[in-house]
């Protein structure tokens, strides 16, 4: 009998083969794989599945219909009752089932249970941890990569304890005293405290090889890096030079106003059409439209098949009857929002006499606008806050404001997530016509024209302010919270929804300048906004933060 150390999968995955290139046994599969400890493989034939002996005989009797090479003398294997583990006689070593295995790493394994969350079982099936995952990865040197609910990664010892207690947006196991970990400003290397061992940030970063590792700039450049972070050879030039780049940034404006043009004339509610419908039902001329397409074509909206033209996945967010639609949205930006841009430099000066806008006011004058506003606004809370709703452990019969909630969108979610809650949407006066005439009447749902800057009028045992501060100053920030201290009891408690900006770095830079022109407002860090919670009668309890862009911020009324 061969060694099964010496076999390896044939070519065409049939059988195995010696190393002289024989046939190992006269069998024949449909499929193999390699022969693990304690010289079994897999393998597939007739949609049943089992393991073998070097010699192509069966290992044992049962039949699966998946099954995986050993590790550490164990198998895992997927037959119709779901998915488990067995040892090398096809005995399982537990009795529950999962929707997925993995393999056994250092005597852990991952496992997916059917709620679709992760966690890591010992030899005997038992569970390291009361916690589960979103995801959770192999251990290596006595540490896996676990995914939160909020989309960040971090590390976990054998015990399923986080170790360093730093997270990130992606991040790899440890190699040779280094992990792969990425953040809001790119790829970089980690220690075994979960600091960055360099400032630099990368589009792509390799493990370190004997104090070495090759890395992707964020230009596209390549190179060879030291421990330290330190350039040791470029390997290829940037794909896009800085002056190019900085020229891109400062056309930005084409792709806003060639979008807006799009929805101007109609073209998402027109295709899929070919160009010459397009031209004839847009009132443009052949030229114009090839040149139109052509730009929406650039853009990834619009895409040229079977000789129509067709919206793509992103194009379809352009259409008006589109759930989440961003046509309001695109003409905003390309007007009123655009404009508002102009006076930049007067708003940044000191001895400028520029005056934050009352777009809320504007808005109001124009009922078109206001119907055209708060869709746009609707559609970016449909997309954003789903994952709100669910995060705020609520009891399920509490009463809760929300405070500048616009047309009830996240109420609308909170109802649906808590059934016996009672929410009532507060908001000028127009915006409460609008929510309340176009959302059905719902059981728990209520609606109350406010000035949010007076006193509110009702009480409740909880208040959100989804997006609401960032459009005001400090001092009309805390304003608000003010009346919305005076709406609770001790012990209820605020919650509010809002992009972070990072304690330090640039991200979140521009969406800040974007509400200073519009509202006078500001985006603020988690600290920023607890300065403003403790100023107005609240304690600062903890951020959560979501596999979305707003985190949410929980206080409790003193």
């Amino acid at each position: 009998m061969s060694d099964w150390r010496n076999l390896r999968p044939a070519a065409c995955k049939t059988h195995h083969i010696n190393p002289e290139g024989q046939p190992a046994y006269s069998e024949r599969f449909d499929e193999v794989l390699a022969f693990h400890p304690p010289g079994l493989a897999p393998v597939l034939r007739d949609l049943a599945a089992w393991h073998i002996n070097p010699d192509g005989t069966a290992a044992y009797s049962r039949r699966f219909l998946k099954t995986f090479g050993f590790y550490g003398g164990i198998a895992a294997v997927c037959d119709e009752s779901g998915w488990h583990h067995i040892d090398a006689s096809a005995e399982e070593i537990y009795s529950q089932r999962y929707a997925w295995c993995g393999n056994f790493q250092e005597r852990r394994c991952t496992v997916r249970q059917h709620t679709g969350l992760y966690c890591h079982i010992d030899e005997l099936g038992a569970e390291i941890s009361d916690t589960h995952w979103r995801y959770a990865g192999d251990y290596r040197d006595g540490l896996a990569v676990v995914q939160a609910e909020d989309g960040k990664s971090t590390h976990v010892d054998l015990q399923g304890r986080p170790t360093h207690g730093h997270w990130f947006l992606d991040l790899d196991v440890y190699h040779k005293g280094f992990a792969r970990a990425r953040d809001d400003a790119g790829w970089m290397h980690i220690d075994s405290n979960g600091a960055a061992v360099y400032k630099r940030r990368f589009a792509a970063v390799e493990p370190f090889y004997n104090g070495q590792a090759r890395v992707e700039r964020l230009d596209g450049g390549r190179e060879i890096i030291s421990e330290a972070g330190k350039t040791l050879i470029t390997l290829c030039l940037p794909r896009q030079s800085e002056f190019a780049a900085l020229s891109g940034d400062m056309v930005g404006f084409w792709k806003t106003q060639t979008i807006a043009t799009a929805i101007e004339l109609g073209i998402p509610e027109v295709l899929p059409l070919q160009e010459a419908g397009i031209s004839e039902q847009c009132g443009l001329s052949s030229q114009a439209t090839r040149r139109l397409m052509r730009a929406l074509e650039e853009l990834h909206i619009a895409h040229h098949a079977d000789k129509s033209w067709h919206l793509t996945a992103r194009g379809e967010f352009l259409r008006a009857d589109h759930r989440m639609t961003l046509a309001d949205a695109a003409l905003e930006y390309a007007g009123p929002l655009s404009a508002m841009w102009s006076s930049l430099t007067q708003a940044l000066r000191i001895d400028g006499n520029w005056k934050a806008p009352d777009v809320f006011g504007e808005v109001a004058q124009n009922p078109k606008r206001v119907a055209s506003h708060h869709r746009m606004l609707r559609s970016y809370a449909r997309h954003d806050y789903p994952a709100v709703s669910r995060s705020l452990g609520l009891r399920g019969n509490e009463h809760i404001l929300d405070a500048g909630g616009g047309l009830g969108t996240l109420a609308n979610f909170m109802l649906d997530a808590h059934p016996g809650i009672k929410v009532t949407v507060l908001d000028r006066s127009e915006v409460i016509a609008q929510g309340s005439h176009e959302q059905p009447e719902r059981e728990g749902l209520k609606w109350k024209a406010v000035d949010l800057f007076k006193p509110w009028g009702v009480e409740a045992d909880g208040v959100i302010l989804s997006r609401v501060l960032h459009d005001w100053n400090d001092s009309d920030a805390i304003q608000i919270l003010h009346h919305a201290r005076a709406s609770l009891s001790a012990g209820g408690r605020l919650f509010v929804v809002e992009m972070l900006l990072p304690e330090e770095g640039g991200s979140g830079g521009l969406c800040d300048l974007h509400l200073l022109m519009a509202t006078g407002g500001e985006e603020r860090t988690a600290s920023q906004y607890q300065k403003l919670l403790e100023a107005s009668g609240f304690e600062f309890l903890q951020v959560k933060n979501l596999a979305a862009l707003p985190s949410v911020l929980v206080g409790i009324a003193k």
